[in-house]
């Protein structure tokens, strides 16, 4: 695989933009696909193409030539069950007429429970959820179709992830921290958790898309040791340069929030993760392409400026 290659990415958020990043910081040729055309907020001059990731004759003819291609897309949260499935065959699909590897972005909910457990690549799958039950189902046809020889793939599984361009992790902790307001962080805030910085999962991404070694499994994103979310919490506030409250947040609040945002209420299947240690072990990636992750301080410094710079009167 040539410097010269086309790397094609569907989507333009924040995983979709720090992927790019990576591989234009490689050399290599990136097109981005959203719906509507509109460029990345973290790449503002990265070429981006309007695209439909449901239809298959729009996947393939943008992914035309491509080397490898990357999916970052997903529907909204509440969205899943009936939009998530049909939109990564479209891609597959796509990526498959075009001869293309495809690297896809993924969650751990196919897991499922833990039981405290450190995740490795070899845990079995166990979703116990819908979200869970969904992304199980899609990682197993994404690597049966590379079992069949329809093509290359391979995936990258990070944690909660966090860091600049990422409008959740911004909204829901970084914002209110810095303008001085109490974070509401799901389940307990003294179980330890694994948590993915952004620019570690886009790098994996273009590594899995440029090193053959990567293809036919699975791997996970190189992540800092876990932390709780009371620790957490504490980092931010030495970056922000004031003391950072947190709460936890059960089922109750996320439901009663959820009966006005769809969003929300999906979380409150997902608690499992914060009410018990949820450790991700990404020792095998580190071992086999020499990556380590960004030390959990300076990601959380990175991430703190961003979001001063967003909204710089909230540090006052």
């Amino acid at each position: 695989m040539s410097s010269n290659d086309l790397h094609v990415i569907f989507g333009t958020g924040p995983l979709g933009s720090w992927t790019a990043r990576s591989l234009l910081d490689m050399g290599r040729r990136v097109r981005m696909v959203n719906r509507s055309g509109r460029p990345s907020e973290l790449l503002p001059d990265a070429e981006v193409v309007r695209g439909d990731a449901y239809d298959p004759a729009s996947t393939a003819a943008l992914t035309r030539g491509a080397a490898a291609v990357y999916q970052c897309a997903q529907p909204a949260y509440h969205q899943w069950p009936g939009n998530f499935p049909r939109m990564q065959a479209a891609i597959l699909d796509g990526a498959a007429a075009s001869g293309a590897r495809l690297i896809v972005g993924e969650n751990l909910y196919m897991y499922g429970d833990p039981a405290g457990q450190p995740l490795t690549e070899a845990t079995a799958y166990r979703a116990h959820t819908r979200k869970g039950r969904v992304r199980q189902a899609m990682t197993e046809d994404l690597f049966a179709a590379h079992r069949a020889g329809r093509l290359l793939v391979a995936s990258a599984r990070g944690s909660d992830f966090f860091g600049p361009g990422d409008p959740i992790s911004a909204g829901l902790t970084f914002a209110p921290a810095l303008a001085g307001k109490t974070v509401n962080m799901l389940g307990r805030l003294d179980m330890p958790h694994s948590f993915t910085y952004l620019p570690d999962f886009g790098r994996a991404l273009a590594t899995l898309g440029t090193r053959d070694e990567g293809l036919g499994r699975a791997w996970h994103v190189p992540s800092p040791a876990p932390v709780t979310q009371a620790q957490l919490a504490e980092l931010i506030g030495a970056a922000a340069g004031r003391p950072v409250r947190a709460r936890g947040s059960g089922a109750l609040l996320l439901r009663a929030i959820g009966l006005f945002n769809p969003s929300v209420a999906e979380t409150v299947e997902m608690l499992y993760e914060f009410t018990q240690p949820f450790v991700l072990d990404s020792g095998a990636f580190e071992r086999a392409f020499g990556a380590r992750p960004t030390p959990l301080d300076e990601a959380v410094r990175a991430t703190v400026e961003w979001n001063r710079g967003r909204a710089p009167a909230a540090a006052h």
